[in-house]
């Protein structure tokens, strides 16, 4: 499938900054199933861009911008081709061996809830269940559990404040899933990008997020807890971390003003011209 991506992150100031200092994930990178035909940042203030590897390898982009002004707009347009993999990863681009992924972080710690639901899940899956089945449990209980939901929830919140909320976005559906894979001794890891919905609605008012599990004998598998399935061509990924904070796709500092709001637009749409394959 061939996916145009739009991303625009606009910064209205009510008392103008004396200067904006950005990180950017937004650039995805080429990997089996997945290949990067165009991409483009723009910014709305005359800057440079400089463009760097963070330490999980995903692409990145920085930029001070030299105040005063009273809006700051980051534009990013691409299109991506891509194949469907089964949810199968390969050919990314690999810093850290599997195991540094069974490391916990703030947003992911499991509590004594979400240990309870990993436990039902092995349990359900079976007393001979493989790895890669109990996963898929857990993928399919963890969807059937928690509404998808935009207001309850923030950057901030943890896995284990939306899994008692049981409600949330992409965002806590993937910390929860991450945190209950964790504790099963499976290691996973937090992926940030894009999604195209096939049922045409193309605005969204962010990116997507899904999870990545290590295997053995099979590798990374992604699973995509928000949409209940293993991604697909569908899918187009960014970055990766530890947790949404190592894959977030705009942070940064202001130095000076006040009042700063935040508006983020992005449109996902299938290529009016597709390739054969």
């Amino acid at each position: 499938m061939r996916i145009c991506i739009s991303h625009a992150t606009t910064y209205h100031y009510d008392t103008p900054p004396n200067g904006v200092t950005q990180l950017l994930r937004l650039t995805p990178r080429n990997h089996e199933g997945q290949y990067v035909i165009s991409w483009r940042i723009e910014l709305s203030e005359d800057c440079l861009l400089h463009q760097h590897e963070d330490a999980f390898g995903n692409i990145t982009h920085s930029f001070t911008a030299d105040g005063p002004f009273d809006e700051l707009a980051i534009t990013v347009t691409g299109e991506v081709e891509t194949q469907d993999n089964s949810g199968f990863v390969k050919g990314a681009v690999e810093r850290f061996p599997p195991a540094m992924f069974l490391r916990e972080s703030p947003l992911t710690l499991p509590d004594a809830a979400i240990i309870e639901f990993a436990e039902a899940a092995r349990t359900e899956a079976g007393k001979d269940a493989s790895t890669l089945a109990v996963l898929h449990q857990l993928l399919d209980n963890l969807h059937s559990t928690i509404t998808f939901d935009t207001t309850p929830t923030q950057t901030a919140t943890t896995a284990a404040e939306a899994f008692k909320l049981k409600r949330g976005v992409c965002q806590d559906l993937s910390h929860i899933y991450i945190a209950a894979a964790r504790y099963l001794g499976v290691p996973s890891r937090y992926i940030g990008g894009h999604f195209y919905r096939a049922d045409g609605v193309t605005a969204q008012d962010a990116g997507h997020a899904w999870a990545e599990c290590y295997i053995e004998d099979f590798g990374w598998i992604g699973f995509d807890p928000s949409n209940g399935i293993c991604p697909t061509d569908a899918h187009v990924r960014v970055a990766a971390g530890l947790d949404y904070l190592g894959a977030s796709p705009v942070r940064g500092t202001r130095y000076g003003g006040n009042g700063e709001t935040l508006k983020v637009a992005v449109h996902v749409e299938q290529a009016r011209h597709q390739t054969q394959s």
